[in-house]
């Protein structure tokens, strides 16, 4: 895997990661949530201050077309997650890589940024879909 260079990492599985002073915040694509659809509902599967797992799930997502969870990308311990989300599903759509942030992860292993996608690969992937 190439560098995360433009400050955001991205996963097969369509989230993304951006790293500011050793936290990881997370969110889907917007191919992901062009394919989820409008999300009417959020799941949060873990609490604050709970150990995470890379590859474990941490929320679920309900759309107009399915229901679609999201895995994180990083280990570390869940700090927060996005009240803003609580009172707007909708931005997850309108502002997937701003404000439609998930969850925020204190990392664990930071080496494990070095094993995302950078935004290149990552079209580079999209582009085989």
């Amino acid at each position: 895997m190439s560098q995360v260079v433009d400050g955001f990492g991205y996963t097969k599985e369509h989230e993304w990661v951006k790293v500011e002073s050793g936290f990881a915040f997370v969110g889907i694509t917007d191919y992901a949530q062009g394919e989820l659809g409008e999300v009417v509902y959020a799941e949060f599967l873990k609490v604050e201050g709970d150990s995470i797992e890379k590859g474990d799930d941490f929320a679920s997502l309900e759309s107009t077309k399915s229901t679609s969870q999201v895995f994180s990308p990083v280990s570390g311990e869940v700090v927060a997650y996005n009240s803003k989300i609580e009172d707007d599903y909708e931005i997850i759509n309108s502002d997937p890589f701003g404000d439609g942030w998930i969850v925020k992860i204190k990392l664990s292993e930071p080496s494990q940024i070095g094993q995302l996608m950078g935004a290149t690969e990552y079209k580079a992937f999209l582009d085989t879909l």
